[in-house]
C-alpha cells in the first residue's frame, strides 16, 4: 500500500474576481484547474493545494461565485483578509486606479504578491512598489500571459533556433471593433475609456508589448507614438452616453537593440480582416513568420517567391499559399494557469520567476514614455530604471 502524497495547503486572496479576467482566467481556468486536477505536484513529492479566498466589493456577486464552484471564502474586507496568518499570497486583478493601494498594502502585510498588469498607473507608482517590495522580502510576479500563447511560444522557438537570420523589423496588429454601447453592449468596461479611472490603450497594452518584444528580442530603446480618440461617446453599463477621455487607439514605432524596428498598431476602433485578433510578423534575411494567437506561419529564404510588381495583371501567385505552418509539437496549456504554476513554485519551492515588479515597471515606464512621446510628437529614448 503506497502513501498519498502530502498536500500542502496555499491561502491565495483574489481581488477583483468578479471581474472577467479575474474569474475566468485566473479563478476558472487556472486556481480551480489545478484543483480538479489534484494540485500542484512539486519536486520533493508535496502536492500544493491553492485555498481561494474571494475579495471583491459586491456581496451578491462574490456569493454567486462561491456557491457555483463550491468555495465558502469569501469577504468583502481586504484588511481582514491581508491579516490572517493562512494567507500567503494576494492577487490583484482589479482596475488600474486602485491596483497600487491595494498592491501596496499587501506588501505592508507581508503577502507575497502576483498581479496583473499594468501594476501602477506611472512609472513613478510602479517604482514605489518595487521598493516596497524588496524591503519587504516578499516574492512578486507579475502576469505576463501572451509570452505563454501557442503562437508566441513558436514564434520563440523559430527566433531560439536561428531561423531569421538577422531580425530586421516586427509588426503587430492589434484590436478588433468594440461597440459604442447604444445599440449594441460593448464589450469592454466603461472606464477603459475614460482617462481618469486608468483607461486608455497605451496603458492597458503598452505593458504588454514591451514584456513580448523583451522576451523574444530585447529591450526597447526608443518610441514614436500618435494616439485617438476615434469614438469620442459611448454608452457605459446602464446605458447613460458618456464622453471618452482616454485614447482608443495607437499607432508606435518601438526601436529595439540592432536596429530592429517594431510598428505596433492597437485599436479598439477596428475591424479584424486577418486570421487572429493579435498577430506579429518578424521578417529576417533568412525567413519570416507571422504568429497570432495559437497559429504560426513561416517562410524560409530557400522559399520565398520572387514578386514583381506589374498593376495591370492579376495576380498570379498565392501569396499566403507559399507559407509553411509552425507544427504544434507539444501540448499547449492554457497560459495563465501554466504562469500561476510558475509563480505557485517561486512562492514555495524558489524556482526562478522573471517577471518581477521591476519588469512590469519597465512596461509602464513605455507605456508612460509612449505618452510623452504623443502629446509632444517626437522620439523618446527610454532610459534604464533607477
Amino acid at each position: 500500500m503506497t502513501n498519498s502524497p502530502e498536500r500542502r495547503p496555499i491561502g491565495i486572496a483574489l481581488n477583483g474576481v468578479t471581474g472577467r479576467m479575474g474569474y475566468r482566467q485566473h479563478l476558472v481556468r487556472s486556481l480551480l484547474a489545478i484543483r480538479a486536477d489534484g494540485g500542484l505536484p512539486l519536486a520533493d513529492g508535496t502536492v500544493l493545494w491553492p485555498e481561494p479566498v474571494l475579495v471583491g466589493r459586491n456581496e451578491a456577486k462574490l456569493a454567486d461565485i462561491a456557491g457555483r464552484h463550491g468555495l465558502t471564502d469569501w469577504t468583502t474586507d481586504l484588511h481582514a483578509t491581508l491579516a490572517r496568518d493562512d494567507v500567503e499570497i494576494y492577487f490583484d486583478a482589479l482596475t488600474t486606479q486602485h491596483r497600487e493601494k491595494a498592491v501596496a498594502a499587501a506588501i505592508e502585510a507581508g503577502k507575497h504578491i502576483y498581479s496583473e498588469k499594468p501594476v501602477a498607473a506611472d512609472l513613478a507608482g510602479a517604482m514605489t512598489l518595487v521598493r516596497a517590495a524588496d524591503q519587504a522580502g516578499v516574492k512578486v510576479g507579475v502576469v505576463a500571459d501572451k509570452i505563454f500563447l501557442p503562437g508566441l511560444q513558436k514564434l520563440k522557438r523559430l527566433v531560439d533556433s536561428g531561423f531569421f537570420g538577422k531580425v530586421l523589423s516586427v509588426r503587430g496588429e492589434f484590436g478588433y471593433w468594440v461597440f459604442e454601447g447604444d445599440w449594441q453592449p460593448a464589450q469592454r468596461p466603461s472606464w477603459n475609456y475614460r482617462a481618469a479611472d486608468g483607461g486608455g490603450m497605451v496603458l492597458d497594452m503598452f505593458p504588454h508589448w514591451h514584456y513580448v518584444l523583451e522576451h523574444l528580442f530585447g529591450p526597447v530603446t526608443a518610441v514614436q507614438c500618435v494616439t485617438r480618440t476615434h469614438i469620442p461617446r459611448r454608452f457605459d453599463e446602464e446605458g447613460i452616453e458618456y464622453l471618452a477621455t482616454a485614447e482608443d487607439a495607437a499607432y508606435a514605432i518601438f526601436e529595439l537593440p540592432g536596429g530592429v524596428i517594431a510598428q505596433f498598431n492597437s485599436s479598439w476602433a477596428v475591424r479584424v480582416f486577418r486570421d487572429e485578433l493579435v498577430e506579429f510578423q518578424v521578417d529576417g534575411t533568412h525567413g519570416s513568420a507571422v504568429a497570432g494567437l495559437r497559429h504560426c506561419r513561416a517562410q524560409a529564404r530557400t522559399a520565398t517567391p520572387r514578386p514583381v510588381w506589374d498593376p495591370d495583371l492579376p495576380a498570379g501567385t498565392d501569396q499566403r499559399g507559399d507559407w509553411s505552418t509552425v507544427p504544434d509539437n507539444t501540448v499547449f496549456e492554457n497560459g495563465f494557469r501554466v504562469q500561476w504554476e510558475r509563480f505557485l513554485r517561486h512562492v514555495v519551492a524558489g524556482e526562478p520567476f522573471p517577471w518581477d515588479l521591476r519588469a512590469a515597471a519597465r512596461g509602464v515606464q513605455l507605456a508612460e514614455l509612449a505618452l510623452v512621446a504623443a502629446s509632444e510628437g517626437r522620439r523618446v529614448e527610454i532610459p534604464g530604471l533607477p
